[in-house]
């Protein structure tokens, strides 16, 4: 009985402790939160609590991208990744189904942060395939969403867009706004990429109205991720000025909460814009910044995107061949990713380059591989087969979620996919 006690009250101290580490994060004190959470996983000797830490301390890396001044940023996220592999093994220790689905969609989160897609992916699956408890079928919005992030690192957009209409279907039927939240954060993603700027700006703007509503007792990176989002989807449509508004307002909250990945994605921004406005004397430091940052986290799918914005300012000095320094980088990181959006912009950048250098040969090379890129990532419209992604289009999806210009589907109807021939009676969630 007194042994029973003794490990009750060690239960106990472990709860009071997570809970003291809780408290010094939100209120800013990153630093000291980790020391208390690391301290519990050196003393406890209570598997559930020692899970329970070990989620704590992966969200704080994730959230982080740093771990002040020990580690260099991309040590912290293999750091993050080594938590969660301890803690699978935790909740292998614990024999609990629940314990274990919820491990490894930390895992798979920690290498979505590290852009290894097709193992968040694999552990994604698996989290799905432990279905039956009750924590899966709470999670299961939160790994199409992880799983739909990794399908758009890879550039399979319609895989990436079902994922994401199932994580907003599950976000709708459990009444889960911060989870809505953040999927309409993707989704603005998602359509910029393929070049519909209004739902660019859509989504974010929902998510930044749940924020408004629901998000008294959120964590304000909701907020910071919704306004950059915003950001991006403004400077595409040429709202040069919201767009800068929107992600000084994001820098800031990621300054405030020492939010390296987001600063990074925040001084891209910063780029993009003065590229926009052709100031490139101001664009180069922010690109090298961010690129400094990304390189620390391991950001390699923020990195290529930096490159080819280098390239275009190169460009635009008419310095090409230090553009096509810039790009063939990019093209490393792009390969070694999967990412084919990635390799269709530089393919796209090198035409113009070589059309200018009048190189012929390089010229219908990269043509050729600009169009083996949209044929294989399935980037045009099955009604009137022309491109999706190349010009700002209002597009819809179907249930199915291949998606079209909206004009077609207005124009000529279907009853069934022109892609896939299932049936379809009306429009997905988006």
């Amino acid at each position: 009985m007194r042994l029973f006690n003794a490990w009750e009250m060690g239960q106990d101290q472990t709860k009071q402790q997570i809970e003291k580490g809780l408290h010094l994060y939100q209120s800013n004190q990153t630093e000291k939160a980790l020391q208390v959470w690391m301290r519990v996983l050196e003393k406890s000797a209570d598997p559930a609590g020692r899970f329970r830490v070990l989620g704590c301390l992966i969200t704080a890396h994730a959230e982080m991208g740093r771990y002040k001044d020990m580690l260099k940023a991309h040590h912290v996220m293999k750091l993050q990744r080594k938590f969660a592999v301890v803690q699978i093994d935790t909740a292998r220790e614990l024999e609990d189904p629940n314990y274990l689905t919820e491990g490894y969609l930390n895992l798979a989160r920690s290498n979505e942060k590290l852009c290894e897609f097709q193992k968040t992916i694999s552990y994604c699956k698996t989290c799905l395939n432990m279905q039956g408890t009750t924590v899966s079928l709470q999670l299961n919005g939160q790994v199409s969403l992880s799983m739909g992030n990794a399908f758009l690192g890879l550039s399979i957009f319609q895989k990436a867009l079902e994922c994401f209409e199932k994580a907003l279907r599950y976000a709708h039927n459990n009444d889960d706004k911060m989870l809505e939240c953040r999927v309409c954060c993707s989704l603005g993603n998602f359509y910029a990429q393929i070049k519909d700027y209004e739902k660019a700006l859509f989504f974010p703007c929902k998510a930044a109205e749940l924020v408004n509503d629901y998000g008294a007792g959120w964590s304000l990176k909701y907020r910071a991720m919704s306004q950059y989002h915003m950001a991006v989807a403004y400077r595409k449509l040429g709202r040069l000025a919201d767009a800068m508004d929107c992600c000084e307002e994001s820098m800031k909250i990621a300054l405030q909460h020492g939010d390296r990945p987001l600063q990074a994605l925040c001084l891209l921004c910063f780029a993009d814009i003065h590229l926009s406005r052709r100031d490139v004397q101001t664009a180069f430091p922010r690109y090298d910044s961010a690129m400094s940052i990304m390189t620390e986290i391991g950001n390699r799918l923020g990195q290529i995107q930096v490159l080819l914005g280098v390239a275009k300012c190169w460009m635009i000095q008419k310095e090409l061949d230090k553009a096509l320094e810039s790009i063939e980088k990019a093209q490393e990181l792009a390969e070694g990713l999967g990412n084919k959006l990635g390799l269709l912009k530089l393919h796209c950048l090198c035409e113009r380059i070589y059309r200018t250098k009048g190189l012929q040969r390089e010229l219908r090379d990269h043509v050729v591989k600009f169009h083996e890129c949209v044929e294989e990532m399935e980037l045009y419209c099955g009604m009137c087969g022309e491109s999706i992604g190349e010009k700002n289009n209002q597009l819809q999806a179907l249930p199915c979620s291949h998606f079209f210009h909206l004009k077609c589907l207005q124009t000529n109807g279907t009853r069934g996919c022109p892609n896939c021939r299932r049936l379809s009676v009306k429009p997905g969630y988006v």
